[in-house]
């Protein structure tokens, strides 16, 4: 089997952020497990989803959102773990 380059997996890893809606725990659980093995930083994409249970944030669907002054309080429905963002 060929290993894919880490420009391949960089592509990869876009396309799946693009359609997360679709998308459940586990996938987010292995394309993370897929980037940490090649280093590959997730950047702003790790905001997409929860940090405790990888459910994907879909505001008013698995998060709640809420903003307070320059932060950004994302809440998630499922662990009721809440999640802050400084807003730039």
């Amino acid at each position: 089997m060929k290993k894919d380059s880490k420009k391949e997996i960089e592509k990869k890893i876009k396309e799946f952020f693009e359609k997360l809606v679709e998308k459940t725990a586990e996938d987010v659980k292995k394309i993370k497990k897929l980037g940490m093995s090649l280093n590959i930083r997730l950047g702003e994409l790790r905001k997409n989803f929860c940090k405790k249970c990888l459910t994907p944030c879909i505001p008013g669907i698995t998060c709640e959102v809420r903003i307070k002054g320059k932060l950004k309080n994302v809440k998630c429905r499922l662990c009721k773990t809440v999640n802050r963002w400084k807003i730039k």
